[in-house]
């Protein structure tokens, strides 16, 4: 009765664990933060010298004995110790610092995360010292935090694109009927425009500079009026800084195959429903979360590709954290939805 009355009053937790980015919701509080999933390491003494925004400014710019890490990859845990500590210095961040907090946590994960990934991402968190672990999948958690009406009689589809994967999820009765998750999403996309611009102009650039040019210039159908931007980046060939003007006509070139298989497995989605379900999806369309939802044109390109109506959510950034975060009120859903 006791732990029953402690687990009530401590600050539960809805943890959205992105490749990308890392979202911490806290009953009562809404989202206290959203920062880079990427830890420095000072492999001199093994401490940690920086989690998050810190760690992100520091990469490609570290001295050799220390190494920024990222401890997701496509949407699970590649590196165990790092994303344990890297939870745990984010749960105490949520509870500024206080000590011996417990928080019951509900995390998003992959729809198609395997049993030792799943177990993998609980004993990060017990590690990290969570009293309960709760996983449910991002595509459930997306659909919840965009208000779709999940518990109706009727097809809901949602489609998450966030940094290490796509989830694809049709939903109806508070259940899953169809997911899928694919390892390309907004991460493969900065990788695309790293390979183009190295091949189309010998140019190497990083991480950062990859992703701004998505954010800036980047878009899934042209644009009503053309873009142009400066790139800073080491010429292959010569060895020295070198700055090149690109289009938002070259960066749509680069994104094409990734933007190409998000959209198959959308298709294939669509194939593979029931057809009440096609016909429920035909008239409330699809919704379009996640950090990928933001480029340029998305809706407007599976529109045109799958005949359907799209609507972006209100917040894709935040749609997982937000679901796995209303979940922390509603127990008696979470019980039916959660993939432990």
């Amino acid at each position: 009765m006791l732990l029953g009355a402690l687990a009530f009053f401590s600050d539960d937790l809805a943890i959205d664990l992105g490749t990308a980015n890392t979202c911490v919701f806290v009953r009562g509080r809404g989202i206290v933060l959203s920062e880079p999933s990427i830890v420095a390491f000072n492999t001199t003494n093994g401490q940690i010298e920086a989690v998050g925004n810190e760690a992100k400014e520091m990469l490609g710019r570290t001295p050799a004995n220390i190494t920024a890490i990222k401890p997701m990859r496509d949407g699970v845990i590649a590196d165990f110790e790092a994303a344990e500590r890297m939870l745990g210095y984010f749960i105490r961040k949520a509870h500024k610092g206080k000590r011996f907090v417990r928080p019951r946590v509900v995390i998003g994960v992959p729809s198609e995360i395997t049993q030792v990934e799943r177990r993998a991402v609980k004993d990060s968190a017990y590690r990290a010292k969570a009293s309960e672990v709760h996983l449910i999948e991002e595509g459930m958690a997306a659909a919840i935090g965009a208000g779709m009406p999940i518990t109706e009689a009727a097809g809901n589809m949602i489609v998450d694109i966030g940094g290490g994967t796509t989830d694809i999820a049709v939903l109806s009765l508070a259940g899953t009927v169809y997911s899928k998750s694919v390892r390309v999403a907004g991460n493969a996309m900065d990788e695309a425009i790293t390979q183009y611009v190295r091949r189309e102009h010998n140019l190497l650039i990083g991480e950062r500079t990859a992703e701004r040019i998505k954010m800036d210039i980047g878009s899934a159908a042209p644009l009503d009026r053309p873009k142009r931007m400066e790139v800073k980046g080491r010429h292959q060939l010569e060895g020295k800084p070198t700055t090149i003007v690109m289009t938002d006509g070259e960066i749509r070139e680069a994104l094409s195959e990734p933007i190409r298989m998000i959209i198959q497995a959308v298709r294939d989605g669509l194939e593979r429903i029931p057809p009440e379900l096609s016909a429920d999806v035909c008239d409330r369309g699809i919704v379009l979360s996640g950090g990928g939802a933001l480029l340029q044109k998305m809706d407007e390109r599976l529109r045109i590709e799958t005949g359907l109506p799209v609507q972006v959510a209100e917040d894709p950034l935040s749609s997982v954290v937000l679901g796995a975060g209303k979940m922390l009120s509603d127990f008696d859903l979470l019980r039916k939805i959660s993939i432990d």
